[in-house]
């Protein structure tokens, strides 16, 4: 009985060992926790924008979370997002950084305008944030912001190819570029002018207040310049919606170009429909096939619902991706630079987006600009026609 005494002892104290051993490897497993930042406009006129963003972040998050977690080193770390809404202003955007930063948070996905970028970036710097954002600003990324990626390209990379396919088309001659009188419309729009006047066409920039709702003094404007086309550049769909609207109501004719982003249902929905923006031409940042529909059946499945409208959507995921590869390569949830340098050695190839570039040294002195393939939209006499797809942008 002794032996069989001291036999179940040790059985009993070798199980407990065991049971101790097992429970601290899965608190350890469970302990490891990547954690993902998304800054995104969440509301008002571009919360389609944002709403792609965090879409695709969360998508990216239950892919590795389905998988057991991101490899990092010998472990695998669940994927957590938080989310603040950036409200298309530097205040917002810096307000949700910093809410970021008291949670841990290293590494952020977003902003998606040039506003919040502002506002992001120097609280991104001093507490060396990794940040993979958009915005088309001309200073939004840069060599003095090196953890700073840009998910891209901007128009300095397709408005070129777009007025091209516009001027061919509807013959223009002169155009008006209309955006908010910010940052966030005035380096858009200053850089598609440039690119209407390298291909001949006499641009004239018009400027309004963001959160503007009658748009009719500025279309009043427009209408006595007596342009071919109008270009709304990176107003926000709910904008661009109210404009073509107002713009038809007063009897413009011509095409009417959206060279800033995508939004082309949300738009036409805000004018009262597609017959209503009659000719319209867009930039359409991936062009959706076969390849592109999985991540949307990925999306309903994880989530019972239907992805976010905008096509933005499928550019965040390839952007988010390359992030979580990076992190996975360089081994670390915490060192921000060393991620930094395993992104940049990455190629930029996705699953389902294809093969791109990384592009920027030109327009913003720093190769750290994602480029993929993207897309030409056209509407013409009220009817939509195919996206036609483009290489991807060198920034040449």
């Amino acid at each position: 009985m002794k032996g069989t005494s001291q036999h179940f002892r040790k059985s009993a104290i070798g199980g407990l060992v065991l049971g101790l051993t097992g429970f601290l490897a899965g608190y350890a497993q469970a302990a490891c926790e990547l954690k993902l930042g998304v800054v995104g406009t969440l509301s008002g006129p571009a919360a389609q924008w944002g709403l792609a963003l965090k879409g695709a972040v969360d998508l990216v998050a239950a892919e590795y979370n389905a998988e057991g977690g991101v490899p990092v080193g010998s472990e695998k770390c669940r994927v957590a997002v938080s989310a603040f809404d950036g409200k298309y202003t530097a205040e917002g955007a810096a307000a949700g950084a910093n809410a970021l930063v008291s949670q841990g948070v290293k590494f952020i996905i977003g902003p998606i305008g040039s506003p919040e970028m502002t506002g992001l970036k120097p609280i991104a710097a001093r507490n060396n944030l990794l940040v993979m954002g958009n915005g088309y600003a001309k200073n939004a990324i840069g060599p003095q912001w090196p953890l700073v990626f840009h998910n891209g390209p901007g128009p300095s990379g397709w408005a070129d190819p777009i007025v091209k396919v516009a001027k061919a088309k509807f013959g223009i001659k002169k155009v008006v570029v209309v955006a908010p009188n910010d940052q966030g419309g005035t380096d858009i729009a200053s850089v598609d002018a440039v690119a209407y006047k390298n291909n001949g066409i006499e641009a004239i920039e018009e400027y309004y207040q963001r959160g503007t709702s009658n748009f009719q003094p500025i279309v009043t404007r427009i209408i006595n310049m007596q342009p071919d086309a109008v270009d709304t550049a990176s107003s926000p769909p709910g904008d661009t919606g109210t404009m073509a609207k107002q713009l038809r109501q007063a009897g413009f004719q011509g095409p009417i170009g959206h060279l800033g982003g995508p939004g082309t249902e949300e738009i036409a929905r805000i004018a009262g429909g597609i017959d209503v923006l009659k000719t319209f031409y867009w930039y359409e940042p991936i062009v959706v096939d076969e390849k592109i529909q999985e991540l949307a059946a990925a999306y309903k499945k994880a989530f019972n619902t239907d992805r976010p409208e905008s096509n933005l959507f499928f550019q965040w995921v390839g952007a988010a991706r390359m992030v979580v590869k990076a992190i996975s390569k360089a081994g670390t949830i915490t060192d921000t630079q060393k991620v930094a340098e395993a992104l940049r050695s990455l190629p930029v190839e996705d699953p389902n987006l294809g093969k791109g570039l990384w592009i920027g040294q030109e327009f913003f002195g720093i190769n750290q600009e994602l480029s993929f393939p993207f897309g030409i939209g056209t509407i013409i006499d009220g009817k939509m026609q195919p996206i036609v797809k483009q290489p991807a942008a060198t920034g040449k």
